[in-house]
């Protein structure tokens, strides 16, 4: 069945860093753009890096930009979050899924939290 398993989070000290992965099963996996996405508490959950199909170009929200890399391994059907320079403000549950999930992506994961603590 079509399932996205997010993993690596942690709690880390502001300046600190972590790796995020996502492994998907289910679906041709290097057929989609994938993107990261974030929910902190009390936040609807929103955009924070977006890759596409072959890796080849790469979009950040500008509050992750120079901190954030996103990559991913088709052949192991995985997209990873490289977060360093971590903040405060970082702090929430992180999601992977296509640019459309209604559409055309997978059901949301259970996600992986983040906590950066100051």
């Amino acid at each position: 069945q079509a399932q996205l398993v997010e993993s690596g989070g942690g709690l880390v000290q502001a300046g600190g860093s972590l790796r995020l992965s996502c492994v998907a099963s289910g679906r041709t996996f290097s057929s989609y753009a994938m993107n990261w996405y974030r929910q902190a508490p009390g936040k609807e959950r929103e955009f924070v890096a977006a890759i596409s199909w072959d890796g080849g170009s790469k979009y950040y929200t500008s509050s992750v930009k120079g901190r954030f890399t996103i990559s991913r391994d088709n052949a192991k059907n995985t997209v990873y979050l490289q977060m360093n320079s971590l903040k405060p403000e970082d702090t929430a549950v992180y999601y992977c899924n296509t640019p459309d999930p209604r559409r055309l992506g997978w059901p949301w994961g259970q996600g992986t939290q983040v906590t950066v603590s100051s």
